[in-house]
Formats: C-alpha cells, structure tokens, sequence
C-alpha cells in the first residue's frame, strides 16, 4: 500500500512551486515571461492602435513645417461656347454668332506667415511627445497585465498539480479503509466516506484542470496571438522578504513611473496649446502672385477668313467709289488692291485662329500682399484662449492628483508584498505541520487507536493547508507584480 507520508511529502515538494508544470507529457512550446511580453508588445491590438497614434502625430509635426512653406497650385481650364445671343436677366446680350472655344492656365504662388503658423511646430512636437509617452505608458501597463496573466496561470496549473496529489491521497486513503475492513478492523462506511473523498477530489483536480487552460487562453488574449494550452511556461521566481525601502520605492515612482511621465507631457502640450491660442493677437502677413495665359479660337477655321475677306471687298470698293470722283474733279487716282485675299494672306489669318489649346496668350504677372491686424472677433478669440487655458489647468490638477495616486498605490503594494511574504513562511509551517498530523492519524488508525473520522478530518486540515500554501506563494508574486506596476518598472 502506497504510503501516504510519502505522498504529503511529494505534495510539500516542487509540483507545486512557482513555475511548476503539470506534466512533462504535456509540455509543449516552452514560453517564458519575457517572450510573453515580448509577444503581446507586438501583437495586442490595443497596444499597437495606441502605436499607430503616433504616425498621427508625426504627420501632424511634417504638417506644421511645411506650413512655414510656400504652397503652389496649377490650374487648366478649356471651355466650348455656342454662337448666338446671351440672355441675362431677359436683356439680351450681343456676342458672337460663331461657335469658338478657349483654354487658359495658371501657376499661383502664395504665402501665408501668422503667430499661429509660426508657433506650430513647437506645439506639434509637443503633441508628439505626448503621444510618445503614451505609448510608452501603454507598453508598461501591457507588461503588467501579462505579468499578472502569466503569475495567474502558473497558480492555476500549480493548484492543478496539488489537487492530482490530494487526488492519489485520498485513493491511499480508500487503500487503507479497505485493507481494514478485510481484516475485520475497519467498516463498510469507513470504505464508502473513503470512496466519496476520492470522488470529490477527482472532481476538484478536473475544475482545477480546466481553470489552467482557460487562464492560460487569456495569458495567449493579452498576447495578441493563437492560443497554445500545451505552451510550457518557464519562468520561476523564489520567495523572499522585500530587500527595499518603501522611500526608495516612491522616490523611484516619481521618476520613471511612465503614466506619471505621459500626464506631465499632456500637460506640456496644453500649455503649448495655450500659446499658440495667444498668437491670434498677431498679425498675419499673405503673399500671392502667379503666372498665366489664354487661347482662343473659332471652331470655324473660316470665319476670320471670310470676315477679313469681306472688309477688303468694301474697302476696295470703296476706294474705286472715292477715285472715280477725283477723277471727275481733275485729282490724282487712287491705287485700289484687287479687292481678295491672297493664299498667304488667308494661311495666315487660318494660323492665327489656331490657338487652341496650347498657343497660350501670357497675363501679365501681378504681386499682392496683405498684412492683416485681428482686433475684435466677437469674442471667439477670448473664448478659444480660456478653453486652452483650461484644458491646462485640468492637465496640472491630473497630474497632482496621479502623484497622489501613485503615492498611495506604492505604498499598499508594498505593505501588502511585505504581508504576503511573512504570509507565505506561516503557510510553509501550516502545511508542514498539517502534513505530520495527517501522518499521524493514519499511522494511529492503522493500530486502531483512531477512528477513519480523524483520519477524514486530518485529511481535510492538510488539504486546506496546502492549497493556503500554494495560495500564499502565488499571491505574493502578484503583489510583487502588483508593485511592479505601480512603480512602472521592473523590480527583479
């Protein structure tokens, strides 16, 4: 019969220290804390949106510069119009019979300098580096979290393996009750209490089975990535009383805690905003000039041809009117043109119709500048301004109160590190003295000077202090975790 001193000794022993797998059939992928962390800081989706903030910021910083630049545009334009009569407001407009269509350009250079333009980049970097302490807060916050996932399923996998050992105690237990009864010392409800123990304990180690593989899903949530249930976690930690002081500790917060750090940078920024609100009082200064050019012509490429052709006609005539009179009154003739258009006069009246789209007329180039002074806005400036300086002053008040806030969370965190250590070393003398009590009643019952009752009762004391032992170990890594994350910092 297997002794059960052995097993309360195989209980006490390291299948229930931190760290501890289940099983070595059921290991897989070793994971240690570090790669966990290192994991979820490349794929937890909160984190990485809290990431991608900063690429905002950065093109808000590029943003800022540039505008201290000059822009530029270009334009080009083509339009068709019909021939006939434009009416406008039913007054009838004269225009062109002909149809025709015309192209133009521009290229425009402006530039614009205010306070708020020029102060810009210095409230964009600030913003900047707010959103750089963002991250970095998130980053601590997400390695605190996994810590505390990581400790939680390391606890449950432990509690697992301590509940398959009360498990083969309580079946040693049943092995005894029934070697008694063969003998004539034992009875039947010896036997049957033995057996319910067995089965309640079977029941214990399946839940408690089942609760490590859901905290390890959650380790694998935090992380971003594919549960594994047959990773094998690999870190271990020793218990030992707090070698530091609790005014280090803060001392310490008040430097590096990065949730401290990113509340100060917000409030930095406010204060940015609040200048850049002021600059509205200075004038801004705007500078434009641009260059450009029209074309335009007939769709018909006969129509000047024919217009041209027919003011030499009555020209001509003309001139043949006025030098018949002066003939008649004794005056010099008149030398009168034939009265057409030649084929190198018509190909070129034709070429000079053919501007579109690109035989551009150029505009003359013209500069403007405006310098304007901002003296009262109903108000809207004073407004923007107040709001900026509150936003500023609620930043500082946040700041203060997270200070506040930091103090008190290092503290309890310590007190209670230093609690659960001193807890863990009574656990250490609970279970090892329940151990011998258990060893007792059994080596008492086997002789008959205790009944199974004291054996059961024995039985259930060592099963409670072993799970308080296992309890404490753990509760005190997530207090350490727990301190961990209120100074912001790792601390081992």
């Amino acid at each position: 019969m297997r002794s059960l001193r052995f097993i309360a000794l195989l209980a006490l022993s390291g299948q229930i220290a931190f760290g501890q797998q289940v099983s070595s059939a059921a290991r897989g992928t070793p994971l240690s804390l570090d790669d966990a962390i290192t994991t979820a800081h490349r794929n937890n989706p909160t984190f990485l949106q809290i990431e991608n903030n900063l690429r905002t910021s950065e093109s808000q910083v590029r943003q800022a510069y540039a505008a201290l630049l000059p822009s530029s545009s270009a334009s080009f334009t083509t339009s068709y119009q019909q021939g006939g009569t434009q009416f406008v407001q039913g007054v009838a407009l004269s225009g062109s019979s002909a149809d025709s269509r015309q192209s133009s350009y521009r290229l425009g250079l402006n530039y614009s300098i205010s306070g708020a333009v020029a102060f810009a980049p210095r409230s964009a970097r600030a913003n900047r580096d707010a959103a750089e302490a963002d991250i970095s807060n998130q980053a601590e916050a997400l390695r605190a979290q996994v810590t505390q996932q990581y400790i939680t399923a390391l606890q449950s996998q432990a509690q697992a393996a301590l509940q398959d050992t009360l498990v083969q105690t309580a079946a040693g237990q049943l092995e005894l009750a029934n070697a008694k009864m063969k003998v004539g010392a034992g009875t039947i409800l010896d036997v049957r209490t033995a057996e319910v123990a067995v089965g309640q304990a079977t029941v214990a180690a399946l839940t408690a089975h089942n609760q490590a593989t859901v905290d390890k899903l959650k380790l694998f949530q935090f992380m971003g990535v594919a549960p594994d249930t047959a990773a094998q976690l690999t870190t271990k930690f020793a218990v030992a009383e707090p070698r530091f002081s609790l005014d280090s500790l803060l001392d310490l917060a008040r430097k590096v805690n990065p949730d401290v750090a990113a509340r100060k940078s917000r409030e930095f920024a406010s204060e940015m905003n609040v200048r850049s609100a002021r600059t509205q009082y200075i004038p801004s200064l705007f500078l434009s000039t641009g260059w450009g050019g029209n074309s335009f012509e007939y769709v018909d490429p006969n129509l000047l041809v024919n217009q041209t052709a027919a003011s030499i006609a009555a020209q001509s005539r003309s001139c043949f009117s006025q030098d018949s009179i002066r003939t008649r009154v004794g005056l010099p003739a008149l030398t009168c043109g034939s009265g057409q258009l030649s084929s190198d006069q018509i190909s070129a009246i034709r070429a000079s119709n053919n501007q579109f789209p690109f035989k551009f007329n150029r505009n003359p180039i013209g500069v403007s500048a405006t310098l304007s002074l901002p003296i009262f806005n109903n108000y809207q400036r004073e407004s923007q301004i107040e709001q900026a300086k509150v936003l500023r002053d609620n930043a500082l008040y946040d700041v203060r109160n997270r200070n506040l806030q930091l103090t008190t969370e290092v503290t309890q965190a310590y007190l209670t590190l230093v609690t659960d250590a001193r807890t863990v070393q009574l656990q250490e003398q609970n279970a090892a003295k329940a151990t011998e009590e258990l060893a007792f009643a059994e080596e008492s019952y086997k002789v008959g000077a205790k009944t199974f009752l004291d054996v059961t009762t024995a039985r259930g004391t060592y099963e409670q202090a072993l799970i308080a032992r296992v309890n404490a170990i753990y509760e005190y890594h997530k207090a350490f975790a727990a301190l961990e994350g209120a100074v912001g910092r790792p601390l081992r």
